[in-house]
């Protein structure tokens, strides 16, 4: 006799394409529980924390456009950290300053560390074709350039259009274990599907950015490649070095690869320690360091393809978004953090947008220019 079972409710595919978590109904839960909602994942934690002491400014929440993103239904967290001292915090009252949240794909920005010291190492040379180091990749990656790869500069066949419900990033999310593949097709895993990734002409020829978060997975795999280290080691570097005080957990796939294009999930105060080893250009606690500081700051001032409307002054350098001045990231639902070097600072913010795509321009564009502002002054 065979004990049957139903497909965990969470993760099987609903409804445009998604799993229930992802629902625009369900998503906010989904967003709040993300580390306990995936198939697959892994945790760490660092030996000795970085110590954040208040010194609250009144003034950050009484700005208007701070106060406007701050009453936003779909707000979580706000934290402005410079050096070791907290600035101002807010939380909606479902969450709070202990809680993980998905950073989705800030995630990325873990890439400029790693692929900076890789570079600095002399173990990948950006202007290599990505089938150098990895020989069995498709055709969708192989004649590209690391550099191309890790600008958001390549065009194949990758859609990333969250608005579409055909769009090849939902197949992805079965790969790496956000929801349950179709019943009856074999689970990928990530690297399996990037190599299934097809193109011809891999030139960006539209001078804006193009964004596909396989291309982070791509580095990813580039940089272990290269360095003969596991991602897990390179992301237990940076947590340590960041000293982060709860845990950094990541989605996986089946296989044990962490979701390096956007799986991690931490505390928003965790984010801002995070962020400051940007602002302090790879500098950790205890003479730690992670990434290149030389790296670090050619990603700001040479920056590649440029976002399109709202964000125009934002373009794509090195698994980060940058105006020359900040450095950042985006992340889906709603989530941003910025590090200024220039004066110290980080920004961060959470959210979960309950529209159909979870993404709106409209949004991002001030909240950026919100958070680029505090972050210099």
């Amino acid at each position: 006799m065979t004990i049957p079972s139903i497909a965990n409710p969470d993760l099987i595919t609903v409804f445009d394409n998604k799993p229930r978590w992802n629902l625009p109904d369900y998503r906010r839960s989904g967003f709040h529980n993300f580390h306990t909602t995936m198939r697959y994942a892994m945790s760490l934690r660092a030996p000795h924390v970085l110590p954040l002491r208040k010194e609250v400014d009144w003034t950050i929440g009484e700005r208007p456009e701070v106060a406007r993103y701050l009453a936003m239904p779909h707000f979580s967290a706000f934290v402005v950290v410079r050096d070791d001292r907290i600035l101002y915090e807010e939380y909606a009252p479902d969450f709070g300053p202990a809680r993980p949240h998905p950073i989705m794909s800030i995630t990325k920005t873990t890439l400029n560390l790693m692929l900076g010291r890789a570079v600095a190492d002399g173990l990948v040379n950006l202007d290599e074709r990505v089938g150098t180091y990895l020989p069995e990749i498709g055709t969708g990656y192989a004649e590209a350039t690391i550099k191309a790869v890790a600008d958001m500069n390549v065009a194949n066949d990758f859609t990333e259009d969250y608005s579409d419900p055909k769009a090849t990033v939902y197949a992805f999310d079965a790969a790496t274990g956000l929801r349950l593949p179709p019943e009856g097709q074999k689970e990928d895993t990530t690297r399996s599907f990037v190599c299934g990734i097809t193109g011809r002409d891999l030139a960006n020829r539209t001078g804006e950015v193009l964004y596909k978060s396989t291309n982070s997975d791509v580095i990813g795999w580039i940089v272990e490649r290269a360095s003969g280290r596991a991602l897990r080691d390179w992301l237990i570097e940076i947590v340590e070095a960041a000293g982060l005080e709860g845990c950094f957990h990541i989605t996986c796939d089946r296989e044990g690869v962490p979701l390096v294009c956007g799986g991690a999930c931490l505390s928003a105060r965790d984010l801002a320690r995070y962020g400051l080893l940007f602002a302090r250009k790879g500098e950790g606690v205890d003479g730690r360091r992670v990434g290149d500081a030389a790296f670090i700051e050619e990603t700001r001032r040479n920056p590649g393809p440029a976002y399109p409307n709202s964000r125009d002054r934002t373009r794509y350098s090195r698994q980060t978004n940058t105006d020359g001045t900040w450095l950042g990231h985006g992340g889906y639902g709603g989530q941003y953090m910025l590090a200024n070097p220039d004066t110290g600072t980080v920004v961060v913010y959470f959210s979960v947008l309950e529209n159909n795509s979870a993404t709106d321009g409209d949004f991002f564009g001030p909240l950026v220019e919100m958070m680029a502002e505090l972050a210099a002054q």
